[in-house]
């Protein structure tokens, strides 16, 4: 009788301090006068989305015409190859030349797409945004193929300038136009966002109707998204972007908490909405105009990962945005390995990959959503 009134309260107090443990870690910097509030998920999601990432990007350096076995494909990596092998050479040129930048790209494009659907759902607090529904990538698709098929004086080396030109231009268009009464609404962003998609959708078939065949075809390639080609100066544009953007948007987490909570409620606590949105918008949009710029127009990642991330980690955007970062990542690289894989010995486009994977995902959450 006495040993089960100790058990008892043993588990009462074991009860208890589950209940008083908090649910978030607190984050903060001696240097900068910033802090963040994580969910406990955050660090445990983030390193397995990391590894099983790991996991993938060495299978995917191993798959191909040139085989290469994951242990050699560690081996390379890590240097500890002896030089004396018979494949040395071979090994370290398809590596490091030609696989580990395409597959690097893949990651930082979809981390970059998938922070700029996090920020895009926070600020319009919809569910179905992201840069591809919102016109942002249709802008970016627009300029790319005017440059590609009607401006052959221009060099081709300003391809991703015209993108990402074209992508600003847009989100200043439709964030203008969704102006009334001193304030933009985020269904008036929604709506116009989508109008102007339509538009620049059929503004980009038009020039692809009437363009010459072998220009229309290399803008094809572009428009379908892919890292095929893609080298080490890409993973160097793209680190750069992130290096940038990526910190901002992560300490911008507390003021899309806020804004999620209303207009209204935001300017009681003092926030100045306007502001704060415009300066969030900028940051979506000049990660998703980095990401078009490199590997054209990728679609359904800014959907997918932020909402699979969102039931990982919770809706507080504080840890919500780095984990959505690092799954949109390991989803494009799971997505280039899968579209190599598909129809070997060639290979599908990236964004027929993430199309095949996100309409259907995009399918459920109208449903979902459907009043």
């Amino acid at each position: 009788m006495a040993s089960e009134q100790v058990t008892k309260k043993v588990n009462q107090k074991a009860a208890a301090e589950q209940h008083l443990r908090p649910h978030w870690i607190a984050v903060r910097s001696k240097y900068l006068p910033v802090s963040l509030k994580l969910d406990r998920r955050v660090p445990l999601m983030a390193l397995a989305i990391l590894a099983f990432t790991l996991v993938v990007l060495v299978l995917s350096i191993s798959y191909g015409e040139y085989d290469i076995s994951p242990v050699d494909v560690v081996r390379t990596l890590l240097g500890t190859l002896p030089q004396d092998h018979p494949e040395f050479r071979n090994y370290n040129l398809v590596v490091h030349t030609f696989r580990l930048p395409r597959i690097l790209t893949a990651f930082l494009v979809g981390a970059a797409l998938a922070t700029s659907g996090a920020i895009m759902q926070g600020i319009t607090r919809n569910p179905l945004a992201e840069p591809g529904i919102l016109g942002v990538s249709a802008g970016a698709g627009l300029a790319a193929v005017s440059v590609i098929v009607w401006f052959k004086d221009v060099p081709i080396s300003w391809l991703p300038w015209a993108a990402f030109g074209g992508a600003l231009l847009t989100a200043i268009a439709i964030y203008t136009l969704s102006w009334k009464d001193g304030g933009s609404a985020p269904v008036r962003l929604i709506l116009i966002g989508v109008a102007f998609a339509a538009v620049l959708g059929s503004l980009t078939s038009f020039m692809l109707v009437f363009g010459d065949i072998n220009d229309v075809q290399q803008a094809y390639v572009w428009l379908t998204g892919s890292v095929y080609g893609r080298n080490w100066e890409h993973v160097r544009t793209m680190s750069l972007w992130l290096l940038i953007l990526l910190p901002i948007a992560i300490f911008s987490a507390r003021q899309l908490n806020i804004l999620n909570l209303g207009d209204e409620i935001a300017r009681g606590l003092g926030m100045r909405v306007e502001a704060q949105r415009v300066l969030l918008l900028v940051i979506s949009v000049a990660l998703a105009a980095a990401a078009v710029a490199v590997a054209g127009t990728i679609g359904f990642v800014g959907l997918v990962a932020p909402h699979i991330t969102r039931r990982l980690v919770g809706p507080s955007h504080d840890g919500m945005i780095p984990v959505t970062a690092l799954f949109g990542g390991a989803l494009l690289v799971l997505a280039d390995l899968i579209g190599r894989w598909i129809i070997s010995p060639s290979e599908l486009p990236i964004g027929i990959v993430t199309a095949l994977i996100g309409a259907p995902y995009f399918m459920y959450l109208l449903y979902r959503y459907r009043n």
